[in-house]
């Protein structure tokens, strides 16, 4: 499953190759990614925000598009709303942990995808640095059936 999810971020996202993203590790409920500081610092030498942002977007798109795959729902994810929070620098690799909430909500929006042809949910993703967080993250995704 990583290696399909990092063959379509490479392909459908062409940003990813410039930052240099891997799909690090899936559990079925997180999803890890790293993008190497060296293809992603700032003036100061530690990691640009907005890569920070899209790691962590990369890392809950990329779980959820996992976890509906493996439910055998087809469709197209976008995200809505994302929202950040950036408590301190990144000094090192970047590396996104994004995590789906409780399984409960998880058959819900799946239930509602199947019944509606969309549904809605939000995703958590973090950055940490020497165990701390250092970015939090937020997104809404949304999911509707594809159009072909």
């Amino acid at each position: 499953m990583e290696k399909k999810l990092q063959d379509i971020l490479d392909s459908a996202i062409p940003l990813t190759q410039a930052m240099g993203i891997v799909v690090e590790r899936y559990s079925g409920r997180e999803l890890t990614i790293i993008a190497p500081l060296v293809n992603n610092f700032n003036h100061l030498g530690t990691a640009f925000g907005g890569s920070l942002y899209i790691a962590c977007v990369l890392s809950a798109w990329g779980l959820l598009y996992l976890r509906l795959r493996e439910a055998g729902v087809e469709g197209n994810i976008v995200i809505r709303k994302g929202e950040v929070e950036y408590l301190r620098p990144v000094t090192g690799d970047i590396v996104a942990t994004g995590t789906l909430p409780p399984e409960a909500e998880v058959a819900a929006f799946i239930e509602s995808f199947n019944r509606k042809e969309k549904a809605k949910m939000a995703i958590h993703a973090v950055i940490e640095v020497e165990g701390m967080v250092a970015v939090k993250f937020e997104g809404a995704f949304a999911v509707v059936k594809s159009q072909e």
